[in-house]
């Protein structure tokens, strides 16, 4: 039987397999994707739930035209979150060792979200 899960809709993909030694998840886009140690992948998707809640609590506070960037950091990586508190890009950038970068379209976020949240594993 196999623990890995992958999860992907249109312009994303995130996924768990807990059997290798050095990289257990995956987070993607469309046509890239980016390979995570269990310690970046649970801060992954600490700091998008962080995020993800904060633009929620934004939709009081804003006037509909209004955009705004929140970010969140860990030591090993940083995510940042831009546009409106219904429809916002995800950029993420890690801190330490391989040094990538990746994002998402506001156009997938939310789905994205629903994954991670259903993928939570911890």
């Amino acid at each position: 039987m196999s623990d890995r899960i992958l999860k992907k809709g249109l312009g994303w993909r995130i996924g768990w397999n807990p059997n290798p030694v050095t990289y257990q998840g995956l987070v993607g886009g469309e046509d890239w994707a980016l390979e995570l140690t269990e310690a970046e992948f649970k801060d992954f998707c600490r700091l998008f739930k962080q995020l993800a809640e904060t633009m929620e609590m934004m939709t009081q506070e804003l006037m509909d035209a209004e955009r705004i960037a929140c970010e969140a950091e860990s030591d090993l990586l940083w995510l940042e979150v831009e546009g409106y508190p219904h429809a916002y890009s995800l950029r993420l950038i890690l801190n330490q060792g391989r040094r990538c970068e990746g994002n998402w379209t506001e156009e997938v976020v939310k789905e994205f979200f629903q994954a991670v949240q259903i993928l939570e594993i911890f």
